[in-house]
């Protein structure tokens, strides 16, 4: 049996969540020696009842040092002190005995310090990759084409390439079975990712001094991409509905516009879905004012309400919309599989730019993704990942809710991973990130996506990363992080 005070030690701890001076308490007594290595803890049903508290407390606590190796979690017989190797701490006093020589870990703060970082991402993690069939497929591609993956796709032509045909082919398929476009493998482009798609749409049809309309909220890389290109970029204001198209067509009146970028499915960050009346509004705007809409897919592939809406590119109208996606989401950003749907003259004007700076991309890759979407793996994966996604979604809500509920509001999104909310006026967002990441947890601020770069009250989560169990520690952080409310306000950007 153990004799150790669990709720004297807990007593003694610093102020904060109540895992974390679990966390604490248990730390203290494993430094100081009173917690030896091999030693079993109480359950956390017993442990729990012991000191009052719901047994969630203690799992997340006992998660924690798991994960910092502090404790050791042994199948169907329970949770041990982990066996401490290596050399003491640089000056510790050896005792004469090795039977009664204490072992050192570090102090709690440094444990706390050194667990690992969870990051609020809204990309997957290598855990949902479907790592294993892409590799059989991998091995196949080279094994059985390898005349064709490992050679110049076209050594007799101008040295433009569209993509692998077969990938080409497969895409085509999903695209029109999923996004609403009717098309053939001659009406898509594939790219080393969306960014290399968009690099080449904007040094294609910009030329420089080009205004280019961009949401007001949105990804600095792709801002920067037009920038290289030339064009000026003006933002419009972004609400509730998406793109306010109604600033768009006052700034049309004022000066010519030749594109506009638009999220609409799933506007990046603030997840909003751009309104069906918004959607005919734009499509009318960009036609009777000759505006070419470049419409980034980058998250449809998780609604959960089951309403998928279809892309602005499958709409029946005389405005030129060039659409880009990509299987970052499905497959994970590291393959880099992008792709672009647009009228045959731009995407030809695409494909010889994209000669000169990376040919062809890899054709094993190409025809190992195309296999996967062939046999319907790929469509199988993302049928699982929407309802470990959707667990997810519904679990960091709830934290984030029940923990936060006075810092944070945010409406629950129906597509994409990632919420967006809007932190309480006495919150230094920005403070409270720096303090986060001390304690382990990331998280992306307003400011990351404002295209003025001014501070903002609004805070980017992302759930496609974690697990849910990690969600919740997650967020159990973030409490122990927040700032002091702070005793007067800075100007920030307030949009949405």
């Amino acid at each position: 049996m153990l004799d150790w005070d669990f709720r004297g030690n807990l007593d003694m701890q610093p102020e904060g969540p109540l895992y974390m001076r679990i966390v604490g308490a248990l730390s203290e007594g494993i430094r100081t020696g009173r917690l030896r290595p091999g030693v079993a803890l109480p359950g956390t049903r017993r442990l729990a009842e012991s000191l009052g508290v719901h047994r969630s407390t203690v799992l997340a606590a006992f998660r924690e040092l798991v994960s910092e190796g502090v404790l050791e979690a042994r199948p169907n017989q329970g949770t041990y002190i982990a066996e401490v190797s290596g050399p003491s701490e640089p000056g510790a006093a050896v005792c004469s005995s090795p039977a009664v020589q204490a072992p050192r870990l570090a102090h709690p703060r440094r444990v706390r310090s050194q667990a690992a970082t969870l990051t609020l991402s809204h990309l997957p993690c290598g855990a949902d990759f479907p790592s294993v069939p892409l590799a059989r497929a991998y091995r196949r591609a080279i094994g059985r084409h390898a005349s064709d993956v490992l050679d110049y796709a076209n050594r007799t032509g101008d040295g433009s390439t569209f993509g692998m045909l077969r990938l080409r082919e497969a895409l085509a398929e999903m695209l029109s079975r999923t996004r609403g476009l009717p098309l053939a493998a001659d009406n898509l482009l594939v790219t080393n990712g969306s960014q290399m798609a968009l690099y080449l749409i904007a040094h294609t049809i910009v030329t420089p001094g080009d205004v280019v309309a961009v949401e007001c909220y949105g990804y600095q890389p792709v801002w920067e991409a037009f920038r290289l290109a030339g064009a000026k970029l003006v933002p419009i204001p972004v609400d509730g509905e998406g793109l306010c198209v109604d600033r768009l067509q006052e700034l049309a009146k004022r000066t010519k516009i030749r594109a506009v970028y638009v999220t609409p499915h799933h506007q990046h960050p603030t997840a909003v879905t751009l309104s069906p009346s918004r959607r005919r509004n734009l499509l009318a705007v960009a036609e009777s004012e000759n505006i070419t809409v470049i419409e980034d897919d980058y998250d449809c592939d998780f609604a959960y309400d089951g309403r998928s809406v279809l892309a602005l590119a499958s709409a029946e109208t005389e405005a030129q919309v060039i659409y880009v996606g990509s299987l970052a989401k499905v497959l994970g950003p590291g393959p880099r599989i992008g792709y672009t749907v647009a009228p045959p003259a731009v995407l030809a004007s695409m494909a010889r730019r994209r000669a000169f700076i990376d040919r062809q991309g890899d054709h094993a890759l190409s025809y190992a993704v195309a296999e996967l979407l062939e046999e319907g793996h790929l469509r199988r994966h993302v049928q699982r990942l929407y309802g470990v996604y959707r667990g997810r979604r519904s679990a960091l809500a709830h934290a984030l809710r029940s923990e936060l509920g006075g810092v944070v509001t945010f409406d629950v999104p129906r597509t994409g991973t990632a919420l967006w909310g809007r932190v309480a006026p006495g919150v230094d967002v920005e403070r409270w990130q720096a303090r986060a990441r001390e304690r382990g947890v990331h998280f992306h601020v307003g400011r990351s996506f404002a295209f003025d770069g001014k501070p903002c009250p609004f805070a980017r989560f992302g759930y496609a990363s974690l697990d849910e169990d990690k969600l919740r520690i997650a967020v159990q952080r973030l409490v122990s992080a927040l700032p002091r409310p702070r005793s007067s306000t800075r100007p920030v950007c307030d949009v949405l």
